[in-house]
Protein backbone atom coordinates (compact mmCIF):
# COMPACT_ATOMS: atom_id res chain seq x y z
CA UNK A 1 0.00 0.00 0.00
CA UNK A 2 1.16 3.71 -0.80
CA UNK A 3 0.77 6.36 1.96
CA UNK A 4 1.13 8.83 -0.99
CA UNK A 5 -2.23 7.68 -2.05
CA UNK A 6 -4.18 8.29 1.09
CA UNK A 7 -7.27 9.54 1.05
CA UNK A 8 -7.61 12.99 3.34
CA UNK A 9 -10.86 14.07 1.36
CA UNK A 10 -12.99 11.62 3.27
CA UNK A 11 -14.68 12.76 6.39
CA UNK A 12 -12.99 12.12 9.34
CA UNK A 13 -15.37 10.01 12.01
CA UNK A 14 -13.06 10.23 14.66
CA UNK A 15 -13.96 7.70 17.84
CA UNK A 16 -12.94 9.65 21.52
CA UNK A 17 -13.89 6.69 23.31
CA UNK A 18 -10.72 4.54 22.41
CA UNK A 19 -7.52 5.55 24.56
CA UNK A 20 -4.18 6.12 22.95
CA UNK A 21 -2.57 2.35 23.33
CA UNK A 22 0.29 1.99 25.45
CA UNK A 23 3.59 1.40 23.47
CA UNK A 24 3.07 -1.80 21.27
CA UNK A 25 -0.04 -3.09 23.97
CA UNK A 26 -3.46 -2.31 22.83
CA UNK A 27 -5.82 -4.24 24.96
CA UNK A 28 -7.66 -2.15 26.87
CA UNK A 29 -8.97 -0.89 23.57
CA UNK A 30 -9.25 -4.70 22.13
CA UNK A 31 -11.10 -5.73 24.75
CA UNK A 32 -13.46 -2.33 24.60
CA UNK A 33 -14.02 -3.39 21.51
CA UNK A 34 -14.83 -6.99 22.00
CA UNK A 35 -17.70 -5.75 25.11
CA UNK A 36 -19.34 -3.08 22.63
CA UNK A 37 -19.56 -5.64 19.66
CA UNK A 38 -20.31 -8.38 22.35
CA UNK A 39 -21.96 -11.86 20.75
CA UNK A 40 -21.16 -10.80 17.51
CA UNK A 41 -18.08 -13.40 15.75
CA UNK A 42 -14.99 -11.80 15.57
CA UNK A 43 -13.30 -11.73 12.54
CA UNK A 44 -9.03 -10.56 12.49
CA UNK A 45 -7.71 -9.69 8.91
CA UNK A 46 -3.50 -9.85 9.65
CA UNK A 47 -2.11 -7.10 6.97
CA UNK A 48 -3.89 -3.77 6.15
CA UNK A 49 -2.23 -3.91 2.91
CA UNK A 50 -4.03 -3.26 -0.71
CA UNK A 51 -6.47 -6.30 -0.20
CA UNK A 52 -6.53 -6.61 3.75
CA UNK A 53 -7.91 -3.25 4.21
CA UNK A 54 -10.79 -3.34 1.70
CA UNK A 55 -11.41 -7.21 2.91
CA UNK A 56 -11.62 -5.92 6.19
CA UNK A 57 -14.55 -3.44 5.79
CA UNK A 58 -16.03 -6.21 3.28
CA UNK A 59 -16.76 -8.74 6.75
CA UNK A 60 -17.32 -5.71 8.39
CA UNK A 61 -20.50 -5.66 5.96
CA UNK A 62 -21.13 -8.59 5.50
CA UNK A 63 -25.53 -9.11 4.55
CA UNK A 64 -25.66 -13.10 6.25
CA UNK A 65 -23.72 -12.57 9.66
CA UNK A 66 -22.77 -9.75 12.02
CA UNK A 67 -19.04 -9.63 12.65
CA UNK A 68 -17.21 -7.11 14.49
CA UNK A 69 -13.35 -6.93 12.84
CA UNK A 70 -9.88 -6.14 13.64
CA UNK A 71 -7.40 -5.35 11.06
CA UNK A 72 -3.81 -6.10 12.23
CA UNK A 73 -0.65 -5.07 10.73
CA UNK A 74 2.96 -4.79 12.48
CA UNK A 75 4.27 -2.09 14.54
CA UNK A 76 6.39 -0.03 12.32
CA UNK A 77 6.85 3.26 11.72
CA UNK A 78 4.96 2.49 7.70
CA UNK A 79 2.05 0.88 9.80
CA UNK A 80 1.04 3.65 12.94
CA UNK A 81 -0.20 6.62 10.15
CA UNK A 82 -2.59 4.14 8.42
CA UNK A 83 -3.99 2.38 12.06
CA UNK A 84 -4.70 5.91 13.23
CA UNK A 85 -5.67 6.71 9.98
CA UNK A 86 -8.42 4.20 9.92
CA UNK A 87 -9.00 4.66 13.70
CA UNK A 88 -9.41 8.10 12.96
CA UNK A 89 -12.11 7.64 9.85
CA UNK A 90 -10.09 8.08 7.41
CA UNK A 91 -9.89 5.36 5.03
CA UNK A 92 -6.05 5.10 3.90
CA UNK A 93 -6.57 4.00 0.12
CA UNK A 94 -7.39 7.15 -2.92
CA UNK A 95 -9.43 4.80 -4.66
CA UNK A 96 -12.22 4.94 -7.82
CA UNK A 97 -14.67 2.88 -6.05
CA UNK A 98 -17.58 4.52 -4.28
CA UNK A 99 -18.81 1.50 -2.11
CA UNK A 100 -15.40 1.87 -0.17
CA UNK A 101 -16.18 5.08 1.22
CA UNK A 102 -19.68 3.89 2.07
CA UNK A 103 -19.13 0.93 3.31
CA UNK A 104 -16.45 2.15 5.37
CA UNK A 105 -18.59 4.96 6.61
CA UNK A 106 -21.15 2.19 7.59
CA UNK A 107 -18.84 0.14 9.73
CA UNK A 108 -17.38 3.59 11.80
CA UNK A 109 -21.07 4.14 12.26
CA UNK A 110 -21.85 0.55 13.33
CA UNK A 111 -18.58 0.60 15.31
CA UNK A 112 -17.53 -3.02 14.47
CA UNK A 113 -14.56 -2.59 12.92
CA UNK A 114 -10.87 -1.00 14.91
CA UNK A 115 -7.30 -1.84 13.38
CA UNK A 116 -4.29 -2.43 15.70
CA UNK A 117 -0.50 -3.68 16.15
CA UNK A 118 -1.38 -6.08 18.82
CA UNK A 119 -1.31 -9.72 18.46
CA UNK A 120 -3.26 -9.89 21.29
CA UNK A 121 -6.33 -9.72 18.95
CA UNK A 122 -5.70 -12.74 17.05
CA UNK A 123 -6.58 -14.39 20.71
CA UNK A 124 -9.98 -12.97 20.14
CA UNK A 125 -10.62 -14.47 16.60
CA UNK A 126 -13.11 -16.99 15.67
CA UNK A 127 -11.70 -16.33 12.14
CA UNK A 128 -8.29 -15.40 10.93
CA UNK A 129 -7.75 -13.78 7.80
CA UNK A 130 -4.14 -13.55 6.17
CA UNK A 131 -3.45 -11.12 3.95
CA UNK A 132 -0.17 -9.98 4.00
CA UNK A 133 2.85 -9.71 1.19
CA UNK A 134 4.71 -12.25 -0.35
CA UNK A 135 7.22 -11.05 -2.58
CA UNK A 136 9.73 -12.73 -4.80
CA UNK A 137 12.87 -11.31 -4.85
CA UNK A 138 14.49 -10.78 -8.14
CA UNK A 139 18.01 -10.10 -9.46
CA UNK A 140 18.19 -8.45 -12.37
CA UNK A 141 21.81 -7.01 -14.57
CA UNK A 142 21.84 -3.74 -15.56
CA UNK A 143 19.66 -3.90 -18.38
CA UNK A 144 17.00 -5.15 -15.85
CA UNK A 145 16.99 -8.65 -17.73
CA UNK A 146 16.14 -11.04 -14.85
CA UNK A 147 18.84 -13.53 -13.87
CA UNK A 148 17.86 -14.86 -10.78
CA UNK A 149 15.28 -14.83 -8.50
CA UNK A 150 14.16 -16.29 -4.85
CA UNK A 151 11.51 -16.15 -2.09
CA UNK A 152 12.23 -15.71 1.76
CA UNK A 153 9.08 -17.53 3.44
CA UNK A 154 10.53 -16.10 6.79
CA UNK A 155 8.57 -13.14 7.74
CA UNK A 156 5.42 -14.85 6.21
CA UNK A 157 6.11 -17.76 8.95
CA UNK A 158 6.70 -15.34 11.40
CA UNK A 159 3.23 -13.83 10.76
CA UNK A 160 1.88 -17.57 10.77
CA UNK A 161 3.75 -17.74 14.25
CA UNK A 162 2.06 -14.40 15.36
CA UNK A 163 -1.07 -16.69 15.10
CA UNK A 164 -0.44 -19.66 16.39
CA UNK A 165 1.31 -17.91 19.41
CA UNK A 166 -2.04 -16.18 20.46
CA UNK A 167 -5.32 -17.43 18.40
CA UNK A 168 -8.06 -19.92 20.16
CA UNK A 169 -7.58 -23.84 19.44
CA UNK A 170 -10.63 -24.13 17.25
CA UNK A 171 -10.00 -21.06 14.92
CA UNK A 172 -10.50 -20.95 11.40
CA UNK A 173 -7.62 -19.36 9.62
CA UNK A 174 -7.77 -18.61 6.02
CA UNK A 175 -5.36 -17.83 3.84
CA UNK A 176 -5.64 -15.22 0.90
CA UNK A 177 -1.99 -14.27 0.29
CA UNK A 178 -0.79 -15.62 -3.27
CA UNK A 179 1.36 -18.45 -2.05
CA UNK A 180 3.61 -21.21 -3.52
CA UNK A 181 1.64 -24.83 -3.91
CA UNK A 182 2.45 -26.74 -0.47
CA UNK A 183 2.52 -23.55 1.60
CA UNK A 184 -0.60 -24.12 3.20
CA UNK A 185 0.01 -27.79 3.89
CA UNK A 186 3.85 -27.86 4.32
CA UNK A 187 4.22 -24.40 6.35
CA UNK A 188 0.95 -22.95 7.72
CA UNK A 189 -0.12 -26.28 9.11
CA UNK A 190 2.97 -27.10 10.83
CA UNK A 191 4.14 -24.12 12.29
CA UNK A 192 0.41 -23.77 13.60
CA UNK A 193 0.21 -27.45 15.34
CA UNK A 194 3.64 -26.62 16.87
CA UNK A 195 2.40 -23.38 18.35
CA UNK A 196 -0.68 -24.60 19.76
CA UNK A 197 0.95 -27.54 21.27
CA UNK A 198 3.89 -25.68 22.44
CA UNK A 199 0.86 -23.87 24.83
CA UNK A 200 -0.72 -27.05 25.50
CA UNK A 201 -3.71 -26.65 23.06
CA UNK A 202 -5.36 -28.97 21.18
CA UNK A 203 -3.92 -29.06 17.64
CA UNK A 204 -6.38 -31.36 15.73
CA UNK A 205 -9.07 -28.36 16.00
CA UNK A 206 -7.48 -26.23 14.35
CA UNK A 207 -8.99 -25.73 10.71
CA UNK A 208 -6.77 -23.86 8.29
CA UNK A 209 -8.69 -22.94 4.48
CA UNK A 210 -6.91 -21.45 1.39
CA UNK A 211 -9.12 -18.85 -1.00
CA UNK A 212 -7.57 -16.68 -2.59
CA UNK A 213 -8.59 -13.03 -4.05
CA UNK A 214 -9.32 -11.82 -7.23
CA UNK A 215 -8.64 -7.58 -6.75
CA UNK A 216 -9.44 -5.63 -9.47
CA UNK A 217 -8.10 -2.27 -8.45
CA UNK A 218 -10.59 0.34 -9.85
CA UNK A 219 -14.49 1.25 -9.60
CA UNK A 220 -15.55 -2.41 -9.24
CA UNK A 221 -12.62 -2.71 -6.15
CA UNK A 222 -15.59 -4.26 -3.96
CA UNK A 223 -17.19 -6.30 -6.55
CA UNK A 224 -14.45 -8.07 -6.80
CA UNK A 225 -14.20 -9.29 -3.33
CA UNK A 226 -18.08 -9.68 -3.01
CA UNK A 227 -19.39 -10.52 -6.41
CA UNK A 228 -16.90 -12.66 -8.09
CA UNK A 229 -16.38 -15.91 -8.03
CA UNK A 230 -13.91 -17.59 -5.59
CA UNK A 231 -12.37 -20.88 -5.83
CA UNK A 232 -11.51 -22.73 -2.30
CA UNK A 233 -10.51 -25.49 0.14
CA UNK A 234 -9.07 -26.79 2.95
CA UNK A 235 -6.55 -29.26 4.96
CA UNK A 236 -8.40 -31.59 5.74
CA UNK A 237 -12.55 -31.93 5.70
CA UNK A 238 -13.59 -29.53 9.02
CA UNK A 239 -11.69 -26.83 7.04
CA UNK A 240 -13.78 -27.27 3.54
CA UNK A 241 -16.35 -26.98 5.67
CA UNK A 242 -15.64 -24.01 7.67
CA UNK A 243 -14.37 -22.45 5.12
CA UNK A 244 -17.08 -22.95 3.10
CA UNK A 245 -19.26 -21.06 5.19
CA UNK A 246 -17.66 -18.56 5.92
CA UNK A 247 -17.22 -17.46 2.44
CA UNK A 248 -20.97 -17.71 1.91
CA UNK A 249 -21.16 -14.86 4.60
CA UNK A 250 -19.44 -12.21 2.41
CA UNK A 251 -19.57 -13.33 -0.94
CA UNK A 252 -22.85 -13.32 -3.09
CA UNK A 253 -22.74 -16.80 -3.80
CA UNK A 254 -26.09 -17.01 -5.05
CA UNK A 255 -24.75 -15.32 -8.06
CA UNK A 256 -21.41 -16.70 -8.07
CA UNK A 257 -21.48 -20.00 -6.33
CA UNK A 258 -17.94 -21.14 -5.18
CA UNK A 259 -15.99 -23.40 -6.28
CA UNK A 260 -14.96 -26.36 -4.36
CA UNK A 261 -11.61 -27.86 -4.98
CA UNK A 262 -9.60 -30.73 -3.46
CA UNK A 263 -6.74 -29.60 -1.26
CA UNK A 264 -4.96 -26.20 -0.25
CA UNK A 265 -1.97 -27.34 -3.51
CA UNK A 266 -4.79 -27.56 -5.72
CA UNK A 267 -6.46 -23.31 -4.78
CA UNK A 268 -2.58 -22.31 -4.60
CA UNK A 269 -2.05 -23.98 -8.08
CA UNK A 270 -5.13 -22.36 -9.50
CA UNK A 271 -3.67 -18.85 -8.13
CA UNK A 272 -0.45 -18.91 -9.87
CA UNK A 273 -1.49 -21.20 -12.43
CA UNK A 274 -4.49 -18.12 -13.34
CA UNK A 275 -1.74 -15.70 -13.85
CA UNK A 276 1.17 -17.11 -15.32
CA UNK A 277 -1.20 -17.89 -17.96
CA UNK A 278 -2.19 -14.21 -18.26
CA UNK A 279 1.94 -13.65 -18.43
CA UNK A 280 2.43 -16.02 -21.17
CA UNK A 281 0.02 -15.02 -23.24
CA UNK A 282 1.42 -11.05 -22.72
CA UNK A 283 4.84 -12.22 -23.40
CA UNK A 284 3.92 -14.36 -26.22
CA UNK A 285 2.71 -10.97 -28.27
CA UNK A 286 5.99 -9.33 -27.75
CA UNK A 287 7.83 -11.18 -30.57
CA UNK A 288 4.84 -10.37 -32.64
CA UNK A 289 4.84 -6.73 -31.87
CA UNK A 290 8.32 -6.84 -32.88
CA UNK A 291 7.31 -8.73 -36.55
CA UNK A 292 4.43 -6.14 -36.90
CA UNK A 293 6.57 -3.26 -36.87
CA UNK A 294 9.90 -4.44 -39.14
CA UNK A 295 6.69 -6.03 -41.73
CA UNK A 296 4.18 -2.67 -41.89
CA UNK A 297 1.50 -4.34 -40.31
CA UNK A 298 -1.04 -2.94 -37.79
CA UNK A 299 -1.27 -5.67 -34.98
CA UNK A 300 -3.93 -4.05 -33.12
CA UNK A 301 -6.53 -4.88 -36.56
CA UNK A 302 -4.80 -8.19 -36.72
CA UNK A 303 -5.71 -9.15 -33.33
CA UNK A 304 -8.92 -7.79 -33.98
CA UNK A 305 -9.76 -9.87 -36.43
CA UNK A 306 -8.44 -12.94 -34.95
CA UNK A 307 -10.38 -12.02 -31.86
CA UNK A 308 -14.24 -12.30 -33.82
CA UNK A 309 -12.95 -16.28 -32.98
CA UNK A 310 -14.48 -17.04 -29.63
CA UNK A 311 -12.05 -19.49 -29.27
CA UNK A 312 -8.59 -16.59 -29.50
CA UNK A 313 -11.32 -13.49 -27.81
CA UNK A 314 -9.05 -13.38 -24.90
CA UNK A 315 -5.45 -12.77 -27.37
CA UNK A 316 -3.55 -9.62 -26.03
CA UNK A 317 -2.31 -6.61 -27.85
CA UNK A 318 0.50 -4.86 -27.80
CA UNK A 319 1.79 -2.91 -24.83
CA UNK A 320 4.35 -1.26 -22.85
CA UNK A 321 4.41 -4.09 -20.06
CA UNK A 322 3.35 -5.61 -17.04
CA UNK A 323 2.63 -4.03 -14.09
CA UNK A 324 0.86 -4.45 -10.10
CA UNK A 325 1.43 -6.63 -7.62
CA UNK A 326 0.17 -10.25 -9.20
CA UNK A 327 1.59 -10.90 -12.64
CA UNK A 328 5.09 -9.75 -12.30
CA UNK A 329 6.15 -12.66 -9.72
CA UNK A 330 3.40 -15.39 -9.56
CA UNK A 331 4.92 -17.04 -12.37
CA UNK A 332 8.07 -17.17 -10.62
CA UNK A 333 6.27 -18.26 -7.27
CA UNK A 334 4.94 -20.99 -9.00
CA UNK A 335 8.16 -22.17 -10.28
CA UNK A 336 9.98 -21.47 -6.86
CA UNK A 337 7.27 -24.12 -5.60
CA UNK A 338 7.77 -26.70 -8.37
CA UNK A 339 12.03 -26.49 -7.46
CA UNK A 340 11.72 -26.07 -3.28
CA UNK A 341 8.61 -27.52 -2.11
CA UNK A 342 8.38 -30.42 -4.72
CA UNK A 343 11.75 -30.93 -5.73
CA UNK A 344 11.06 -31.43 -9.27
CA UNK A 345 12.20 -28.99 -12.32
CA UNK A 346 11.74 -25.42 -12.21
CA UNK A 347 8.80 -24.15 -14.87
CA UNK A 348 10.73 -22.88 -17.73
CA UNK A 349 8.29 -21.06 -20.07
CA UNK A 350 6.89 -19.24 -16.81
CA UNK A 351 9.82 -18.18 -15.91
CA UNK A 352 10.51 -17.19 -19.31
CA UNK A 353 7.31 -15.26 -19.86
CA UNK A 354 8.59 -13.17 -17.08
CA UNK A 355 11.96 -12.28 -18.43
CA UNK A 356 10.39 -11.03 -21.53
CA UNK A 357 8.08 -9.29 -19.90
CA UNK A 358 10.24 -7.50 -17.68
CA UNK A 359 11.82 -6.40 -21.04
CA UNK A 360 8.88 -5.10 -22.92
CA UNK A 361 9.70 -1.34 -21.48
CA UNK A 362 12.96 -1.72 -22.99
CA UNK A 363 11.98 -3.04 -25.93
CA UNK A 364 9.21 0.20 -25.86
CA UNK A 365 12.23 2.75 -25.95
CA UNK A 366 14.01 0.74 -28.37
CA UNK A 367 11.32 0.93 -30.80
CA UNK A 368 10.55 4.64 -30.13
CA UNK A 369 14.34 5.24 -30.32
CA UNK A 370 14.30 3.77 -33.84
CA UNK A 371 11.93 6.05 -35.55
CA UNK A 372 12.41 9.22 -33.59
CA UNK A 373 15.99 10.27 -35.02
CA UNK A 374 16.57 13.39 -32.54
CA UNK A 375 18.89 13.16 -29.66
CA UNK A 376 16.65 13.07 -26.42
CA UNK A 377 19.31 15.55 -24.85
CA UNK A 378 17.22 18.13 -23.16
CA UNK A 379 14.03 16.98 -24.77
CA UNK A 380 10.96 17.88 -22.83
CA UNK A 381 8.90 15.26 -22.49
CA UNK A 382 5.35 14.16 -20.92
CA UNK A 383 4.23 10.68 -19.40
CA UNK A 384 0.84 10.41 -19.38
CA UNK A 385 0.69 8.10 -16.75
CA UNK A 386 2.81 6.11 -14.35
CA UNK A 387 0.51 4.19 -13.00
CA UNK A 388 0.13 0.51 -13.61
CA UNK A 389 -2.99 0.21 -15.00
CA UNK A 390 -5.84 2.50 -16.97
CA UNK A 391 -8.16 4.47 -14.54
CA UNK A 392 -6.17 2.59 -11.51
CA UNK A 393 -3.98 4.77 -9.29
CA UNK A 394 -1.49 1.83 -8.23
CA UNK A 395 2.36 2.14 -9.14
CA UNK A 396 3.40 -1.32 -8.18
CA UNK A 397 6.13 -2.89 -10.20
CA UNK A 398 4.93 -0.40 -12.95
CA UNK A 399 6.60 -0.92 -16.03
CA UNK A 400 6.33 3.07 -16.27
CA UNK A 401 9.54 2.69 -14.54
CA UNK A 402 11.80 1.33 -16.95
CA UNK A 403 10.83 3.17 -19.65
CA UNK A 404 10.88 6.70 -17.36
CA UNK A 405 14.45 5.62 -16.72
CA UNK A 406 15.61 4.95 -20.04
CA UNK A 407 14.70 8.65 -21.15
CA UNK A 408 16.44 9.91 -18.19
CA UNK A 409 19.26 8.22 -18.44
CA UNK A 410 19.33 9.28 -22.35
CA UNK A 411 18.77 13.38 -21.00
CA UNK A 412 15.11 13.85 -20.87
CA UNK A 413 13.64 16.25 -19.35
CA UNK A 414 10.72 14.71 -17.77
CA UNK A 415 7.26 15.28 -16.69
CA UNK A 416 4.58 13.60 -15.58
CA UNK A 417 1.01 13.56 -15.60
CA UNK A 418 -1.64 10.98 -13.75
CA UNK A 419 -4.90 12.31 -12.78
CA UNK A 420 -4.79 9.46 -10.11
CA UNK A 421 -1.07 9.33 -8.68
CA UNK A 422 -0.08 13.14 -6.88
CA UNK A 423 3.03 11.61 -5.88
CA UNK A 424 4.95 8.45 -7.47
CA UNK A 425 6.18 6.89 -4.20
CA UNK A 426 8.71 4.30 -5.75
CA UNK A 427 10.68 7.48 -7.85
CA UNK A 428 9.82 9.68 -4.66
CA UNK A 429 8.72 12.51 -7.17
CA UNK A 430 5.67 14.66 -7.09
CA UNK A 431 3.26 13.93 -10.25
CA UNK A 432 0.89 16.68 -11.77
CA UNK A 433 -2.72 15.70 -11.99
CA UNK A 434 -4.20 18.21 -13.92
CA UNK A 435 -3.96 17.85 -17.64
CA UNK A 436 -4.64 21.08 -18.66
CA UNK A 437 -1.72 21.88 -15.97
CA UNK A 438 0.78 19.35 -18.19
CA UNK A 439 -0.38 20.22 -21.46
CA UNK A 440 0.28 23.99 -20.98
CA UNK A 441 3.86 23.46 -20.75
CA UNK A 442 6.14 23.55 -23.62
CA UNK A 443 6.62 19.77 -24.74
CA UNK A 444 8.52 18.10 -27.66
CA UNK A 445 7.36 14.53 -26.70
CA UNK A 446 3.98 13.10 -25.19
CA UNK A 447 4.24 9.80 -23.99
CA UNK A 448 1.29 7.47 -23.91
CA UNK A 449 2.32 5.32 -21.01
CA UNK A 450 -0.79 4.17 -18.47
CA UNK A 451 -4.47 3.89 -20.15
CA UNK A 452 -6.42 6.57 -18.30
CA UNK A 453 -9.80 7.11 -20.12
CA UNK A 454 -8.84 10.93 -19.93
CA UNK A 455 -5.81 10.74 -22.52
CA UNK A 456 -8.37 9.53 -25.48
CA UNK A 457 -11.00 12.04 -24.17
CA UNK A 458 -12.49 14.92 -27.01
CA UNK A 459 -11.09 17.72 -24.99
CA UNK A 460 -7.96 16.12 -24.51
CA UNK A 461 -7.53 15.34 -27.90
CA UNK A 462 -8.95 19.14 -29.04
CA UNK A 463 -5.91 20.77 -25.82
CA UNK A 464 -3.51 18.38 -28.04
CA UNK A 465 -4.06 19.56 -31.31
CA UNK A 466 -3.61 23.57 -30.19
CA UNK A 467 -0.67 22.33 -29.42
CA UNK A 468 2.83 23.15 -31.39
CA UNK A 469 4.42 20.30 -33.88
CA UNK A 470 5.58 17.73 -31.59
CA UNK A 471 6.05 13.79 -31.52
CA UNK A 472 3.48 11.91 -29.79
CA UNK A 473 4.15 7.99 -28.64
CA UNK A 474 1.06 5.98 -27.84
CA UNK A 475 2.91 3.03 -25.90
CA UNK A 476 -0.73 1.35 -25.51
CA UNK A 477 -2.73 1.48 -28.15
CA UNK A 478 -5.08 4.50 -26.45
CA UNK A 479 -6.14 6.26 -29.30
CA UNK A 480 -8.16 5.88 -32.02
CA UNK A 481 -8.07 5.02 -36.06
CA UNK A 482 -10.12 8.48 -36.11
CA UNK A 483 -7.55 10.33 -33.37
CA UNK A 484 -4.96 9.07 -35.13
CA UNK A 485 -5.63 10.48 -38.08
CA UNK A 486 -6.50 13.73 -36.74
CA UNK A 487 -3.55 13.52 -34.82
CA UNK A 488 -1.36 13.16 -38.13
CA UNK A 489 -2.50 16.40 -39.97
CA UNK A 490 -0.60 18.07 -37.51
CA UNK A 491 2.32 15.83 -34.82
CA UNK A 492 3.98 13.14 -35.78
CA UNK A 493 2.79 9.73 -34.07
CA UNK A 494 4.17 6.43 -33.35
CA UNK A 495 2.38 3.34 -31.89
CA UNK A 496 3.81 0.10 -30.51
CA UNK A 497 2.84 -2.94 -32.53
CA UNK A 498 1.76 -0.62 -35.60
CA UNK A 499 4.55 -1.12 -38.76
CA UNK A 500 2.10 1.08 -40.55
CA UNK A 501 2.75 3.81 -39.06
CA UNK A 502 6.26 5.54 -40.11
Amino acid sequence: MQNANINFSASPITNKKYALPTKLNDKQNLDLFIEENAQKKIVVVQGLGFVGAVMSIVCANSFKDEYAVIGVDLPNKENFWKIKSLNDGIFPLSVEDKKIDLFFENSIKKGNFYATYDPYAYSLADTIIVDINLDVQKNVKDDNLLESFDLDLTSFKSAISSIGENCKEDVLVLVETTVPPGTCSKVVAPILKTKLNDRGLNDSRVKIGHSYERVMPGPDYIDSIQNFYRVFSGVDKKSIIATEKFLKTIINTDQYPLTMLNGTNATEMAKVLENSYRSMNIAFIVEWSRFAEESGVNLYEVVEAIKMRPTHSNMMFPGIGVGGYCLTKDPLMASWSRKNIFRSEPLAQSEVSVKINDQMPKFAFEFFTSRYKESLDDKKVLFLGVSYRGNVGDTRSTPVSLIYDLFLSNGANIYLNDPLVPFWEEKNIKVETSIDSSLSKKIDVIVISTGHTLYKSKRFIENLMKKPELVIFDTIGMLSKNQIKLIETKHKIFVLGRGDLK
